[in-house]
């Protein structure tokens, strides 16, 4: 076994990349990185829940995304649009993120309360679908570069058109909405394409092939912004809560493989599965760590 200096995290070598990439290749199927799940395996598994350990999970997304978005862009399914309004409003919510991680969830208890309530929110975005009150929108699981096409952008509401269907949204609720996002992600150390995507699939109604890409893109750049707000804005009693670049970088090396075989993937997985799928394993895991210990 191997002994991360940063973190004092011991483990196996093998075991944080494999982690990673299993995770990673079922979450980037809905534009997610999978850093929302590396959160609970270091809680839970390594024993590494302090400020840093988000950071760390930032890292994981520096090296992830990357192959996630490229695929998406030789696939011609990336909605640059979308991503750009996703970093616009994410960048400053990061800064308000990190303060809350320092200065109100510091220890492991309160931040296994706020990890447990994100990942329900979550579960309950993309299962609210599902119930049988909820309204059924058709929407293609596949876009190429012929189909996905901006049909409107201005201030007020941006509009694609993805072969015969047409999806929009209001610009300044997804701003908004990016902002918050920020904030959580910036805490979390998730980057906040877990939230955003989930919330435009179930609410804006915007199908994955749209928002998947852009989520990503979106959590790449708030995350590079994440990781040098933690390494350089200082802590209320001194010092950083710089990231674990050995550990980071082992979860990334796995997660840029997971990411880029499961965009290559998601064409051929219906989406009600993995929405489902996803959904009932975030509820499951949140549940567990609302429940008292």
């Amino acid at each position: 076994m191997t002994v991360f200096p940063v973190s004092g995290v011991e483990t196996w070598l093998w075991l944080p990349p494999l982690a990673a990439f299993i995770v990673s290749f079922f979450t980037s199927m809905v534009g997610i990185s999978g850093a929302f799940l590396l959160m609970p395996f270091q809680m839970s598994v390594l024993g590494y829940a302090g400020p840093s350990a988000s950071a760390t999970n930032l890292v994981f997304n520096l090296y992830a995304t990357p192959g996630g978005v490229w695929r998406y862009m030789r696939d011609g399914r990336m909605a640059w649009p979308l991503a750009r309004l996703v970093i616009l409003g994410t960048l400053p919510g990061v800064v308000a993120g990190f303060y809350l991680r320092t200065l109100v969830l510091p220890d492991a208890a309160r931040f296994r309360i706020f990890v447990g309530a994100v990942m329900l929110y979550l579960a309950w975005r993309l299962l609210s679908a599902f119930v049988p009150w909820a309204k059924r929108r058709p929407a293609p699981a596949f876009a190429t570069a012929d189909s996905l096409r901006l049909a409107r952008s201005d201030w007020q509401r941006m509009e694609f058109a993805l072969g015969d269907h047409a999806c929009g949204f209001s610009v300044p609720a997804m701003l908004a909405l990016a902002f918050i996002v920020g904030i959580i992600g910036g805490t979390y150390g998730i980057g906040g394409g877990a939230i955003i995507a989930p919330f435009c699939i179930a609410v804006f109604h915007l199908p994955v092939a749209v928002v998947a890409g852009a989520a990503l893109a979106g959590t790449f750049a708030t995350s590079v912004i994440g990781v040098i707000v933690y390494s350089v804005l200082p802590l209320p009693g001194g010092g950083h809560a710089a990231p674990d670049w050995l550990l980071g970088s082992l979860f990334g090396l796995g997660g840029l493989v997971g990411m880029y075989l499961g965009a290559a993937t998601q064409k051929h997985v219906p989406q009600q599965a993995l929405k489902i799928g996803l959904g009932l394993l975030l509820c499951g895991l949140g549940s567990a760590y609302l429940w008292p210990r």
